[in-house]
């Protein structure tokens, strides 16, 4: 006897009864969710948050649960990106095998995997890069944000109405952390608390000094006006000159980025000139240790150059 129409029947039955499950679950979730909207309206509270739908809840619910999920998290609200840790893990996974894909049909398999490991290294560079964006972003709108703060005071509101009103009147990414810290305040943080959870995010000589100052105000009292005039002004100094030293080092920077791209077009070229060429590179054990100190010794003098251009102000 044939056993394949029994399996296909069988097979069938319990596909159905899944789906009647899943049906089943779908719609209580859904008169669940429907209960709570309605309970929420009767209180006044708002129906729904703002902002865009999550993807990938399943994955994100997965990832947090993991200590590398609460550190990225803690990352990704500090460069400030409207994305979950979940979809993040996502798109770079996808990301990756796309790099694989298109550099093992370009070039080789191996090459393919060093490219993944190279994404994934990215991956972690670009929220690094991020976080060092916002936090120069910030340091540009310090000196504007002590002078509100300087205003404020010197009206006779307090440091903590002070915060809020400068996250009011900034813009981002000022505006959305004083935000974040006029909230805690408002929870009943204290202010040191506060300001050093935004030091811990944004961390920065500039703001560091911001932040010992008024903590320091807001413990002993004293001239507050005073102090957050000169330090604008010292904040506006500041500022020109890292602009300049940017300026400076532009082309430093370039020629940092210049020498691995240099080598990657190497490859290309030798691959054109005489196809299966790298293939037949990378097919031996020596080809690819050999391979490995290129890309390290390409890495290694792109990372020289950068740490030659970098100047603390």
């Amino acid at each position: 006897m044939n056993p394949l129409p029994l399996l296909t029947i069988g097979a069938t039955l319990l596909a159905g009864v899944l789906g009647v499950i899943g049906v089943h679950h779908w719609s209580r979730g859904r008169a669940q969710r429907q209960a709570l909207v309605e309970r929420m309206a009767q209180t006044g509270l708002p129906a729904a948050l703002p902002g865009r739908r999550r993807r990938f809840a399943a994955v994100d619910r997965r990832v947090r649960r993991t200590r590398y999920g609460r550190r990225l998290e803690r990352r990704i609200k500090a460069t400030g990106l409207d994305v979950t840790p979940g979809e993040y893990v996502v798109y770079a996974v996808l990301v990756l095998l796309v790099v694989y894909v298109v550099v093992a049909a370009v070039l080789t398999p191996y090459f393919g995997v060093l490219a993944a490991l190279a994404g994934a290294w990215g991956a972690n560079a670009f929220l690094t890069w991020q976080q060092q964006k916002r936090t120069e972003a910030f340091i540009n709108q310090l000196p504007e944000l002590t002078r509100v703060l300087a205003n404020a005071t010197q009206a006779g509101l307090a440091l903590r109405t002070a915060l809020a009103m400068a996250a009011e009147e900034l813009d981002d990414p000022a505006g959305q952390e004083l935000g974040i810290v006029a909230d805690q305040l408002a929870v009943g943080q204290s202010l040191d608390d506060a300001l050093g959870e935004l030091g811990d995010r944004l961390p920065s000589r500039e703001l560091i000094v911001l932040v010992t100052t008024l903590i320091l105000a807001n413990r002993a009292g004293g001239q507050v006006v005073s102090s957050l005039r000169n330090l604008t002004q010292t904040l506006e100094e500041r500022k020109e000159t890292r602009r300049e030293v940017t300026t400076m080092l532009s082309q430093i920077k370039v020629t940092a980025l210049a020498v691995p791209l240099l080598g990657f077009g190497f490859l290309l070229m030798i691959n054109t000139m005489t196809p299966g060429a790298l293939d037949e590179m990378t097919g031996s054990l020596t080809g690819q240790i050999a391979t490995l100190i290129a890309i390290g010794l390409y890495t290694v003098g792109g990372l020289l150059i950068r740490r030659m251009s970098r100047i603390q102000v």
